[in-house]
């Protein structure tokens, strides 16, 4: 079946039409990560969005439970050039066609997706319609993507946060053959740290990582106060990731200022932006956003390049920061500021995921200055 990608400046791309055949409209981004399309699948900081992925061969390997960042896929759509109708996979427990469809999710494949991504990388991120049908209205398309709700001031994180607390399960999750994903990166008869887990998309490695480092985590919604969190007698404060903009979260920014020096608190990607705004500085919206596995950041601490992996369209403009706030990490590839931490207060983020590993492991070591931080806090 026929399935047309309509941006909002009526450039249109004809395709292949698989998964769901549903409309669905958001803002298009594209992802440059040559593997791990499960991971962007399920990632809640993808809500409201539709996904181009660079890869050309999507969907080879299948699905499997064990690589979801959460319990469904968060993407509107999806858009590659080739997309697998089988897995090839022992690990496979579902073909990603089936996945996505079962979910809601419709994809448009068999087009020029290096068209798509130069179109964006020169005109900067715009709303689009994915549709599949025999016939198609395309100048109709056309106008639903131009009345599509901007990111900007636009609240997503509560939308996609929990409803109620709930304590993370710990139990490490298992592959095929019974062994456990992460092993623990904490030995001997270290203290468990009990962590609160703002969500506002959170996603479950972050929490496993949590875990691997001793910490039983609370995961609290999003709006939830300062003085209900300090009532749980945290040992330190997550502020996940998450979609939108973080301007609109007041909310979030006002608990960050309660919450300052009282305890440890520990930020990535949308929490990263919401304590620079907290801490007095402004956030401003990328051209086309960064997101995928192979962004180099300078670590100013150590002098050291990490591999990471990002996915966010805001970011902390480093002039508007405050003196008492230290710049620490830094993206290579535009210079944008990756990475903040207060002077005095016991408090530092980051604008990526360090508990991704695309491929390599260089920012785990976040985690367990986490730990660290926390149990220097108590002392």
């Amino acid at each position: 079946m026929q399935a047309i990608l309509a941006l909002e400046d009526g450039r249109v791309f004809r395709g292949k039409s698989f998964g769901a055949r549903v409309e669905r409209s958001g803002e298009v981004v594209f992802n440059t990560s040559l593997t791990g399309y499960q991971e962007i699948f399920t990632d809640p900081s993808y809500a409201g969005q539709i996904v181009v992925l660079t890869n050309p061969h999507i969907g080879n390997y299948g699905t499997t439970p064990s690589d979801a960042e959460s319990k469904k896929p968060f993407i509107e759509g999806l858009v590659t050039r080739e997309f697998s109708p089988m897995s090839s996979n022992w690990r496979s427990t579902q073909v990603a066609d089936e996945y996505l469809e079962r979910y809601g999710v419709p994809v448009i494949a068999e087009i020029d997706t290096r068209a798509v991504v130069r179109h964006l990388r020169a005109n900067g991120v715009m709303r689009g319609v994915i549709a599949s049908a025999e016939n198609l209205d395309v100048d109709a398309l056309v106008a639903k993507a131009r009345a599509i709700k901007k990111m900007e001031g636009t609240d997503l994180a509560s939308i996609v946060s929990t409803k109620v607390a709930y304590e993370w399960d710990s139990n490490e999750p298992k592959n095929q053959t019974g062994d456990t994903l992460l092993t623990p990166a904490v030995e001997g008869d270290a203290k468990q740290m009990h962590v609160v887990a703002y969500d506002f998309g959170i996603k479950e490695n972050i929490l496993r990582m949590l875990t691997r480092e001793n910490c039983r985590v609370t995961v609290v919604p999003a709006k939830t106060s300062a003085k209900d969190v300090l009532a749980m007698e945290p040992d330190g404060v997550f502020f996940s990731n998450g979609p939108g903009d973080p301007e609109p979260l007041e909310y979030a920014q006002e608990n960050i200022r309660a919450l300052q020096g009282k305890t440890p608190m520990f930020g990535i990607c949308l929490g990263h932006q919401l304590f620079g705004l907290a801490l007095g500085g402004k956030t401003y919206k990328l051209k086309f956003g960064h997101h995928g596995g192979n962004h180099p950041i300078m670590n100013h601490q150590t002098g050291k390049v990490e591999i990471t992996a990002q996915n966010h369209n805001f970011n902390v403009d480093p002039d508007s920061l405050p003196d008492d706030v230290e710049k620490t990490h830094t993206n290579l590839n535009d210079q944008t500021l990756a990475g903040l931490k207060h002077k005095t207060d016991p408090m530092f983020s980051v604008q990526y995921h360090p508990e991704a590993s695309p491929g390599p492991h260089d920012s785990h070591y976040l985690f367990k200055d986490f730990r660290k931080m926390m149990e220097e806090f108590k002392k």
